[in-house]
């Protein structure tokens, strides 16, 4: 009679699956969870500013087009980071258009005519509430000690805030 041959993992693959990161595995899921949210809110308000950035008619024209590539640049720039802390504590990050629709929190706008001020307004309140749900995802990360990702995080409010402040002034400014 022949044994059957038992699937186990090799001490190495174990240890190498372990040695990805020292968080546990709730810490990975709920940080993975957190973030991959943020990655999906991400690219929500990057395609929207950059919609917007298409789209734009009036007098200052000149003005909110170059603010709004600007500010797209900018939230483009954390995707690739936020992917790379995922993979990093240990997580699988985003596969598809469709799993980022599921997670994204930033409400599309497929409107075919948007006034310029209004553009501004809708920018500005969906960038408070990235910064609201920064503020949530640096709650999770800091319950898990993950620092690195808190530090990112940190800043990328600030950059969201500053966002905020200048759409804010643009419509106020202007009358808009």
């Amino acid at each position: 009679m022949e044994k059957q041959a038992i699937k186990k993992s090799s001490p190495r693959k174990a240890s190498q699956e372990r040695a990805q990161s020292d968080f546990s595995p709730e810490a990975v899921e709920q940080v993975s969870m957190a973030l991959n949210t943020l990655l999906a809110d991400a690219f929500g308000l990057y395609v929207k500013t950059k919609n917007f950035h298409w789209h734009l008619e009036g007098p200052h024209f000149r003005d909110y087009h170059l603010l709004l590539d600007e500010q797209s640049d900018q939230i483009f720039a954390m995707t690739d980071p936020l992917a790379e802390r995922v993979r990093k504590v240990g997580g699988r990050t985003l596969t598809s258009l469709g799993q980022m629709a599921r997670l994204e929190r930033i409400a599309d706008n497929d409107e075919e005519h948007v006034e310029a001020g209004a553009m501004l307004q809708e920018l500005q309140q969906d960038n408070r509430a990235l910064a609201g749900h920064l503020r949530e995802a640096h709650e999770v990360c800091d319950e898990h000690q993950d620092f690195a990702s808190t530090s990112l995080i940190e800043n990328w409010i600030d950059e969201t805030e500053r966002r905020a402040w200048f759409l804010y002034e643009a419509t106020r400014s202007h009358g808009n």
